[in-house]
């Protein structure tokens, strides 16, 4: 955000009612008399029978689909990676841990070069990115190559793809049905994993690890061409107000310094409460998820003489009710308080962890599927309630800051990886570390009543 930046009141801070009478958000600064606006706008005009943000919806949902796959793969290659190289799970865990940090600490700069650049040139270029560090690891021979390839070049290319993607485009195109859309997008990662996952643990356990690897180059590369021809980046440029809006809000100009604002976002919201509560309980969010579950489940579950494809199966199953769960979610968000929400999803996540030890066995049995549904629902429906705080609290600079909470999302993540990865090879089981994290969970559900209702202005930066 530029320096001389003042305080504006926020017009999407409360939860979003059906109706809305707001004019549009979005993840730049609102246009004002003295603000630039693009010349390439379209004169405004009426919106069809279907508005056009749904169609871009869809097409960010598809692109989610076609990026998720690089998510279903780090699972699956801990046993098979360790077999032919005899790398210890901890060395495959640190990089898995370097990709998901990444992957978080890149999200607020891409939000912010976003702004910038517009939506499609930063997620083309961050798809061709994904496709080339997984196709490199096809010819990989030591384990720094493992953390080059698949840590750095898919880290930095999936933060690119991040959920500040979907928070972005639910900002600029949506003001009703916010907390829907954002459901929805949400689970496009998890439907990306249902889709991917059963194939992709067929191919490494019939013909190897390296032919998944290149399915996941090409289901990344195959997307960028809908990406360039289908999304547009702003309501304005197809000449339309946003979805739920009743005033037409013209393009604004590019913001510079993406970095910068990034970083002085960031540094505006570590001044508030807050900013470190959403940050922690998202921290322990992706510990008990991308961290650990997505990772170590495979592996786990294989430890007690499961095979890879049934276990793969069960997470795909996660998937499936993922979607549900999120997009429920969603609903729920639009309807209900937030910081409670957040409390029960954290709550039910923590116990049904410190029961996953004695549910693990050599076949899938009912108490197994029970947990698998349960935690499927569960998954990221933490997403639109933090989501939806993110926007009450820091208004026009809410896609920016969900990028930072990301961020700490998958340091959780990152750190669970290498700590789950490393745990095994010290203990000889996973139980430990599912322990730790359902007590972490617990701690998380506390942290979410203590976050304030009261909305604040949107954050000045200096």
């Amino acid at each position: 955000m530029l320096s001389d930046v003042t305080q504006t009141t926020d017009l999407s801070a409360q939860p979003d009612p059906p109706e809305p009478s707001a004019p549009s958000t979005h993840s730049a600064p609102a246009t004002t008399p003295e603000s630039p606006v693009s010349a390439e706008s379209p004169a405004p005009r009426a919106p069809g029978r279907v508005h056009r943000a749904w169609f871009v919806a869809v097409v960010t949902f598809v692109t989610i689909i076609g990026a998720a796959a690089f998510a279903s793969l780090p699972g699956l290659l801990i046993e098979p990676l360790h077999t032919e190289f005899d790398w210890s799970r901890g060395t495959i865990g640190f990089a898995v841990s370097v990709n998901l940090a990444l992957y978080g600490l890149t999200a607020p700069f891409a939000a912010a070069l976003m702004d910038r650049f517009g939506i499609r040139r930063v997620v083309a270029v961050a798809l061709i990115i994904i496709s080339a560090g997984s196709v490199l690891t096809v010819w990989m021979t030591a384990a720094w190559q493992l953390v080059l390839y698949w840590g750095v070049l898919v880290g930095l290319g999936s933060g690119s793809m991040a959920l500040a993607f979907a928070a972005t485009v639910t900002n600029r195109w949506f003001v009703a049905r916010r907390g829907l859309v954002t459901g929805i997008l949400t689970a496009a990662g998890a439907s990306g994993q249902l889709v991917f996952l059963p194939l992709l643990s067929w191919l490494v356990e019939h013909h190897g690890w390296r032919p998944a690897a290149v399915t996941v180059a090409l289901a990344a590369l195959a997307v960028v061409p809908f990406v360039w021809l289908l999304l547009r980046d702003h309501p304005a440029d197809v000449g339309l107000p946003a979805y739920g809006a009743k005033t037409f809000v013209p393009k604004p100009a590019p913001v510079t310094g993406a970095a910068r604002r990034a970083v002085s976002v960031l540094f505006s919201a570590t001044r508030t409460g807050p900013f470190w509560l959403l940050a922690g309980t998202f921290a322990i969010c992706g510990a008990s998820t991308n961290g650990l579950v997505k990772t170590h489940f495979v592996p786990a579950a294989h430890d007690h003489g499961m095979p890879i494809t049934a276990a793969a199966s069960l997470l795909a199953v996660i998937g499936v009710f993922d979607v549900v769960g999120t997009i429920a979610s969603g609903w729920f968000t639009d309807r209900f308080e937030a910081r409670r929400l957040l409390a029960v999803y954290y709550a039910l996540r923590g116990v049904s962890l410190l029961f996953l030890p004695m549910l693990l066995a050599p076949s899938v049995h009912p108490p197994m599927l029970f947990f698998i549904v349960f935690y499927g629902l569960d998954w990221v429906a933490t997403v639109p309630p933090t989501i939806a705080l993110c926007r009450e609290h820091y208004g026009e600079d809410s896609a920016i800051v969900f990028g930072w909470v990301l961020a700490s999302h998958q340091v959780g993540a990152a750190v669970v990886a290498f700590a789950g990865g490393l745990a095994r090879d010290v203990f000889g089981s996973y139980d430990v570390v599912w322990y730790a994290s359902g007590a972490l969970c617990a701690a998380a559900a506390l942290m979410a009543l203590v976050i304030r209702r009261r909305p604040v202005m949107a954050t000045a930066t200096v």
